[in-house]
Formats: C-alpha cells, structure tokens, sequence
C-alpha cells in the first residue's frame, strides 16, 4: 500500500510523512519506513514463531483484547513529525478523528490517540529517572491508570525503539523496559489509593536476595555483616540478584583488608556486564573508572555510587560493548579487569585520557552542551540532566569536573539518542546535601566550558590527514 501510495491517499497526514528524512545519527530511516518498521515489529510479537526474539512483548501483545489498538497507534506515533510544534501531541489529535472515522468506539479511539500521545513516556522515563524509586513508579502508574494502558504503551514502546535503528536495540533496554514494566504492574495491581511502601520493596529485595545465598552456601552472619555495611537506599537501587553477588563477594573477602575488590558479571539480570569496584573513596574515582573503560571501547550505560558505612564505596558499572551486546570472551573480562586495575594502582595525580576518537559521522554533527539542575528534595540529592555531543572520555570528563567543584556523584543514568548524549546525574556536596544555588551555578558553566572546549577540539582535523577541503 505504502509502495503504490494507497496509505498516504487513505490516510493522507501518512502521505505528507512519505520519504521525510530524519537528519540524525538517532533515526536510520525515513518517517514512513520506520512507521512500517514498527507495524512489522509488533506484527512479530503478535506470531508465536517469533516468541524467543522477545518473550515479555510476545506475551502481551498475544493477549491484547484489541491489537488492531496497537497497529492503529503504530501508524500514527510519528505522522506529524516535520510540521513543527510537537508531534506527539499533534498526532493524537490526528489519530483520534481518523479512528472515530473508521467507527472506532469513543474508548477504543481515545485509547489510540493516548497512545500516540504518551509513546514516548515509558522510554525516556525508563531510561533517564531512577525506576528503582516507589515515586517515579507511583506517578507513572498515575499516569497510566490502569493495566490496559500499560499493555498497550509497554508494545509500542519496545516495538518502536526495535525500528529506530538496528544499533539502538540492545539487551539492556529490553531488560530496563520490561523492569520497568513490571514495576509499574505491580503497583497498579496494589491500587493506587496504596502507593508502594519504600520499607515494603526493601524487605522483599532482602529476603529474595537471603534466598540465593544460602542456596550458595552464604552463612546468616556474613549476610548480616555484609549488609550492615549498607543504608536502606542501596536495596531500593539494586536487584536480588546483585545484591546477591555483592554480599557473596564481600563474604569472601578478608573484613580487615584494605585492598581494593574488583570483579565482573558477565550476563548480569540488566542484560549487560557488570563491573563492581569495592574500594576506597580515590581522587578522581569515576573519571578515572569511565577513562579506563571508554579506552577499551565499552560503553557505560549506567553506574551507581554507594558509599559504606565503614569508608568504603562500592562502585557498579553497566557495560556493554559498541555492538550492544554483554562481554562474554574470556579473554575480553581479563582485558576489561587489568584495566580497571591499572585505574585503581595509578598515582593519584596521574592524568587519565581517552585516546579513541568519535566516529567520522558524529563529527559532522555539533551539538551545544545545554545543562539543568534541579534539586530533588525528597531524596536530597541534586539532579544534572546533560544534553552533549556524544563523543569518547565524555564521562570522563564530567567526573573531572565533578571532582574539582567538590560534588559527589550518587549515580549516572547514560542515554545516546544518536549523535547525542542525554545523561542524569544524581549529585550532593561532601555533606551529602543538595547543591546550593551558588554550587549548582558553578557547576553549570564549569561544565558547559570544559564540554564545549572539548568538542571543539575533536572537532579539529587528524593531524594525519591534515584539513578538509
């Protein structure tokens, strides 16, 4: 239909969409083409043969009571893309009176528009606030109100981010949606006149948790003694399954050492490898840590600070490597482990830099360092939301200057959209408080100069291949 142009004169806001190029490193297709990607995707979940690609997605779109709900919001999620103002917005308005045309009840084409409208609600809060927060699930359950909705945006979502491009789809996100997916489930199931009890999700994160490990042998004391090290927030932040590893790894470990622990999870439950470092607090701690990592070319997609109560910080990274995929060679841990070694052995003024240049394309792209600090009372923490050309020693360079104006990092959220990098990060000062306005500002334009300053130079022609003409 598309081919012959049938779509565009049956729908004719799909025709002014027909061949509409995406001028990013984000979107490999056209507007139309990535449409009929999406269609196709869920078409997939939809055929049993296709279960193992994804299994959770697979699940719930064989048991929507209405598909023809999710290929309807699929067509329209992007239509009115290049009209200007936003497109979210303007396709459901689109959506909707198209629906009602075609004899769709009033539920069944509200349902449709708020699909288009919200589709792009699940991804970006999944990936850039903290989902192991009862707030952000609470006030997404609110925002979902009831099961259906979530079906249905829970499809869409993986579906469209499967067709953006065939490098953005990786184990990670799928893992990171259906968590989040699950987590909202939860608490729509509880009702939400009862949000979830923070108390109640620690409780069950430690008994899950104290399960693995005596099946592993783990004694009740060296649990207890583990976890005493730990205030309540780091069973918020961390699965049963990691905080498993962690407290078996901490029992193995002689109590009174003071040498560093690092050690690597090849297919952690996040569907990435993770990296743990148990140490002392060092200078420089995570631009050392990112630096170390960004030179053997893996990608960081998230990192979690938590310091102990006995002077210790246990550090977990989320890698991946450029294809998206979990490290597993052997070969390629070893690698991955001297290197985080020769980062924690370094003198403690040693300079740390990433020699790997970006790829040719991001460069023909710059994008201005643009920053927002707000503060979240509640958990009383900053929040940095950072929006850069993505480019190596990146976060490097943020922890540097973290560093030097004194802030301590909590924990990174790392998203690429493309040929652009989409951070959070949760910051306090040494006494743990929020930023003050004066800090925050500081930071700000020390962060925007150091990050512009450094695209700039990337910017520049090798040296080996002197300037363009």
């Amino acid at each position: 239909m598309n081919t012959y142009g049938v779509l565009g004169r049956y729908i004719p806001a799909f025709g002014r969409v027909v061949g509409r190029m995406q001028y990013d490193l984000f979107h490999a297709y056209t507007v139309d083409a990535h449409t009929l990607f999406v269609v196709s995707n869920l078409r997939r979940f939809a055929i049993p043969r296709y279960d193992q690609e994804l299994p959770e997605a697979s699940r719930v779109m064989q048991q929507l009571p209405k598909s023809e709900i999710a290929y309807l919001a699929a067509l329209f999620h992007d239509i009115a893309k290049g009209r200007g103002g936003d497109h979210s917005e303007l396709g459901a308005v689109e959506a909707e009176a198209f629906c009602l045309e075609q004899g769709l009840s009033q539920y069944d084409a509200r349902l449709v528009a708020w699909l288009v409208r919200n589709h792009l609600a699940l991804s970006i809060t999944s990936q850039k606030q903290d989902i192991g927060d009862p707030q952000v699930i609470n006030a997404f359950a609110h925002k979902v109100g009831d099961e259906t909705h979530l079906d249905y945006l829970y499809v869409l979502t993986c579906a469209d981010v499967r067709a953006t491009n065939p490098k953005l789809w990786n184990s990670w996100k799928a893992s990171l949606f259906s968590d989040f997916y699950q987590r909202v489930k939860r608490a729509l199931r509880r009702g939400l006149e009862s949000p979830i009890d923070p108390e109640h999700l620690v409780r069950e994160t430690q008994d899950a948790a104290r399960r693995l490990l005596l099946e592993r042998g783990v004694a009740e004391r060296d649990i207890a003694g583990a976890w005493s090290r730990f205030s309540a927030g780091y069973f918020l932040q961390h699965s049963p399954e990691e905080v498993a590893w962690h407290a078996r790894l901490l029992a193995d470990r002689d109590a009174a050492s003071d040498e560093p622990l690092v050690a690597l999870d090849p297919r952690s439950v996040r569907g990435t490898t993770a990296a743990l470092i148990f140490a002392r607090p060092r200078r420089h701690g995570f631009a050392r840590t990112t630096a170390a990592l960004d030179q053997v070319g893996l990608n960081i997609v998230d990192a979690r600070i938590t310091p102990t109560g006995d002077g210790f910080s246990l550090d977990l990274y989320h890698l991946l490597e450029d294809d998206g995929a979990p490290i597993t060679d052997t070969d390629r841990l070893a690698e991955i482990e001297q290197a985080l070694w020769r980062s924690l052995q370094g003198p403690p003024d040693a300079p740390f830099v990433v020699s790997r240049r970006a790829p040719r394309q991001a460069r023909m792209f710059s994008t201005p360092t643009q920053i927002a600090i707000s503060v979240d009372e509640r958990n009383r923490r900053s929040v940095l939301e950072l929006t850069a050309g993505d480019r190596p020693g990146l976060l490097c360079e943020v922890g540097r200057v973290l560093m030097e104006e004194r802030v301590e990092l909590q924990a990174a959220k790392i998203m690429t959209v493309g040929e652009r990098a989409e951070d959070v990060f949760h910051l306090t000062d040494f006494d743990n408080c929020p930023l003050t306005p004066q800090a925050a500002e500081r930071l700000r334009d020390h962060l925007v100069q150091a990050l512009d300053e450094r695209q700039a130079a990337l910017r520049e022609p090798h040296p080996a291949f002197g300037a363009a003409r």
